[in-house]
């Protein structure tokens, strides 16, 4: 910048800075500006501030009686406090106290004396307080002494859990779980299944003037020993109406409806009321895919199976008949409310919420069988705590003698056979290896070699299936040479048929191990994402065998793979590769097959691409077994004589079989069409 630039800058910022000294305003000039402002102020605030009715002897009566019907009574005196008002009635039906209005306090006798020092507004203010305070008297009648008031926090606790139930609404505020940990935040914290602002329920019925909601009161709190506690109202005299808790040893709690002389309240002609319960189910694992793939509302009927409401995206439902149990599930928890008396019916919602705090918002309105005179009004019990097999499966035993709540289908453990392997073989071995073992890549192991032990007799016979095959390759290669074409295709069929059954072998009995293991393996594809027992452990690299063992993140997603690599399913893919490729050799004619040579590596991908995203407890379990089998099948070949299998087989040659039924049928229907065909040739050859 030259010298003159930089002159004509500074003069201009003179100029300026000049002009606005000269046109600075008198003090004069400001005060009469302030004044002008607070007097639009003040009359705007005169049109805003509505006309406050003169209270009057009537006004005060109201306001004693409004006292007398919800306050407490404490040193001969009653008394109200909230946030507004702060009263006091003494025996004399003198009425003492102050309100706030507008960021001050006023003598309440000056007030209804209409003789406080009030603005306009702040007038307004108290007479509004006043009068919503009457107004809730007379509309809650006996329930309004518990609208005000702070509210308190009891705690019930075990074990494995901690409640809290807050007298504001008599509800359970917070479920801690004590033995298990959430996988997302920035440090260690015990999950809270229930809680919080987001999380809430309550009962809603009517009296013969008004319609209540229990979330609308502060209840008063008795304990009842360690584990139970008593929230209740007393409306009148002689008639009260709570709720009761009871924890037990283990994740459930004991709701009761409680009531005395409430049919004097409630119309003769009330059979019903109405529960609300709204959930946020909140993320706890640190892999999202499967705990948004098993986050759902799941319910029960009486006398009928487990139904579920969609996991994927937006879901309502509207329910009719007797509903046993209504659960907010995700992967691994469950609260699950289970009714003594059936629901009526129910309205479910599910929204997915596309966060990362949050799964899906769950709500449930559901109609709650009711009556008056009942001293136990209604009954429920609440179940917070984990989806463990062995655990749900007992509650079914301990709370419901009469009927199979099926609590045990709140786990995916698949459908048919494959629920049958899970629940019959599996979890079983699973829980007795864990009762002694702590480290769950051990008990993986040796599950995995106990039903390969199960299964290891038709393996080898498979194994000895597969060396007859290779012996007698070189004879079907001599028929195949000496019957060649499509037209000699049945004769082929038919002599290589007739080889195997005098050399007493069968090219199916190799399928049959493979037959055996797809349930198990098909089954294992549910368990493990679903075994809350591997939530956590950690195992060589992998911290959490329910989540992906990733062991970098990649700076892109990947279509089908993801943005991570996961080491237990790369290693996974290189030995189904190295296995396939082994399996191709020990097969007669493998390699001249170009077809399934191909088909050996798109598989193994093809899992890569699956398996990346599961948990790597699943990945390190088929990884095992495919190790165990490369071993078996070594093992197999290097111990094996192919000359005693050839000589056995050529005595089995010597040797009157009889034909079984199945091969008398496969070769009469070969005959049957070795005839169509020839009286097709005769037809064409006629024309």
């Amino acid at each position: 910048m030259d010298n003159d630039t930089l002159g004509g800058l500074v003069l201009m910022g003179a100029i300026m800075f000049g002009f606005l000294y000269l046109s600075k305003p008198s003090e004069a000039e400001i005060a009469a500006e302030r004044e002008r402002s607070e007097q639009a102020r003040a009359q705007t605030e005169s049109k805003n501030t509505p006309t406050v009715a003169p209270f009057t002897a009537a006004d005060s009566s109201a306001l004693a009686g409004a006292v007398r019907a919800m306050g407490k009574t404490a040193d001969n005196a009653i008394s109200f406090s909230d946030n507004n008002l702060d009263l006091s009635l003494d025996n004399e039906n003198g009425l003492s106290g102050t309100v706030s209005a507008g960021g001050a306090k006023a003598d309440i006798r000056d007030v209804l004396a209409n003789k406080a020092s009030l603005t306009a507004a702040q007038s307004a203010k108290a007479a509004q307080a006043i009068r919503a305070f009457i107004d809730n008297a007379v509309k809650y009648e006996g329930f309004a002494r518990y609208l005000g008031g702070e509210s308190t926090v009891t705690t019930l606790e075990n074990e494995v859990v901690k409640l809290t139930v807050d007298s504001r609404g008599a509800l359970i505020s917070s479920v801690e779980l004590k033995k298990y940990q959430t996988e997302v935040g920035p440090e260690p914290a015990n999950i809270i299944l229930f809680g919080g602002d987001t999380d809430s329920y309550s009962f809603r019925f009517n009296t013969k003037d008004q319609r209540l909601d229990t979330r609308d009161f502060n209840f008063d709190v008795t304990a009842e020993g360690d584990s139970a506690v008593l929230l209740s109202m007393s409306p009148a005299d002689g008639a009260m109406w709570g709720i009761r808790y009871t924890l037990s040893d283990t994740y459930t709690v004991r709701m009761e409806v409680v009531q005395k002389g409430m049919d004097a309240i409630l119309p003769a002609n009330t059979v019903n009321m109405e529960m609300d319960w709204h959930q946020k189910m909140a993320r706890n694992e640190l892999g999202r895919t499967f705990e948004e793939r098993n986050s759902a509302i799941a319910y029960k009927y009486v006398g009928e199976g487990v139904d579920e409401m969609s996991a994927s995206g937006d879901d309502n439902k509207s329910l009719n008949g007797r509903l046993r149990w209504v659960a907010f599930k995700n992967q691994f928890f469950s609260s699950v409310l289970i009714a003594k008396e059936p629901l009526r019916s129910a309205e479910l919602s599910s929204v997915d919420i596309k966060n990362d705090k949050y799964l899906k918002d769950m709500t449930m309105a559901a109609t709650v069988p009711y009556t008056p005179a009942d001293g136990t009004a209604a009954s429920f019990d609440f179940y917070f705590g984990p989806n463990d097999y062995p655990l749900l499966s007992k509650l079914d035993d301990t709370l419901n003698h009469d009927e199979d709540l099926s609590l045990t289908r709140l786990i995916p453990l698949g459908w048919g056979i494959f629920r049958w392997v899970n629940t019959l073989i599996v979890i079983p071995t699973f829980t007795f290896l864990g009762s002694f073992i702590s480290n769950y890549g051990i008990i993986i192991l040796l599950l995995t070699i106990f039903i390969k032990i199960i299964i290891f007799p038709f393996t080898f016979k498979s194994f000895k299936s597969q060396a007859k095959m290779r012996v007698l390759a070189p004879e079907i290669k001599e028929i195949n040479d000496k019957y060649p074409g499509q037209e000699n295709a049945m004769k082929r069929q038919q002599e290589t048929m007739s080889l195997y059954s005098r050399a007493g072998a069968s090219p199916f009995s190799g399928c049959l191990p493979m037959l055996l293991q797809m349930p198990v393996l098909i089954a294992m594809f549910s368990f493990f994402p679903s075994a809350i027992e591997l939530r956590g452990q950690s195992f060589l690299w992998a911290h959490d065998l329910s989540a992906p063992d990733a062991i970098f993140t990649l700076p892109f997603s990947i279509p089908f793979y993801g943005n991570h690599v996961s080491l237990f399913c790369l290693l996974m893919t290189i030995v189904n590769i190295v296995y396939m490729h082994v399996s191709m050799q020990s097969q007669p004619g493998g390699q001249n097959m170009p077809g399934m040579k191909m088909m050996q590596y798109i598989m193994p991908v093809m899992f890569l691409f699956i398996f990346n995203d599961y948990a790597s407890g699943l990945s390190y379990y088929y990884l095992v077994s495919l190790l165990i089998t490369i071993i078996q099948t070594w093992a197999f070949r290097h111990f094996t004589d192919e000359n005693k299998v050839r000589e056995q087989m050529l005595a089995n040659q010597k040797k009157p079989r009889k034909k079984s039924g199945w091969m008398a049928r496969l070769e009469e229907a070969q005959r049957q069409a070795q005839a169509a065909q020839r009286q097709q040739i005769n037809t064409i050859n006629t024309f």
